[in-house]
């Protein structure tokens, strides 16, 4: 059970149901999880999702290695809701099924290929030392160029943001539904 009351669309103040319309009618199909969250806060709910619209369906990052990306976030932080999320993109985005449970499981995959290695080091040195080794900077330079490099340093940084507020609200899993992660 979520820590906030849920808000019904019907009950939403004028500026909570503009805000929640623009999500539903976007690419995410329907608004959910942390978004529940955060239409307490309209305001913030409009700037978040917009960037997570950008980070998430706009960036220079196939499916597949954006979701790599976010699968190592919410493992790092044992986030329930968005590796239930998340899963199934990765899964459909064409992350192999041996990746994710090698991440599920907090072991380094085994048959990584160069591009989807170049993510995985970036994202787990930025995640479990504050910094990344010139080696994995480089490394991600040189496969995705600059740009790659700040749009996955800020998608994994959005993915910490929505992962706090579903851990900080304790965004219930969807019913029925055990938690994923231990």
């Amino acid at each position: 059970m979520s820590r906030l009351p849920s808000l019904e669309p019907d009950k939403l103040a004028p500026d909570q149901r503009r805000v929640y319309d623009a999500i539903a009618s976007g690419p995410r199909g329907g608004v959910r999880g942390p978004f529940l969250a955060l239409i307490h806060v309209p305001e913030l709910t409009d700037r978040i999702q917009n960037l997570g619209e950008y980070l998430r369906y706009g960036t220079s990052f196939p499916p597949r290695l954006s979701e790599l990306a976010i699968l190592i976030t919410a493992r790092h932080y044992t986030c329930n809701y968005e590796w239930q999320a998340h899963e199934p993109h990765a899964q459909k985005g064409g992350l192999a099924q041996g990746i994710i449970d090698a991440i599920k499981e907090r072991r380094r995959p085994d048959g990584m290929q160069p591009d989807e290695v170049a993510v995985y080091e970036f994202t787990t040195e930025l995640l479990r030392n504050g910094k990344i080794s010139d080696a994995a900077y480089d490394c991600v330079v040189k496969t995705f160029d600059t740009r790659g490099a700040v749009e996955l340093g800020g998608l994994i940084g959005y993915y910490i943001m929505i992962g706090m507020t579903l851990l900080a609200h304790e965004v219930a899993l969807p019913p029925g539904m055990a938690p994923p992660l231990k």
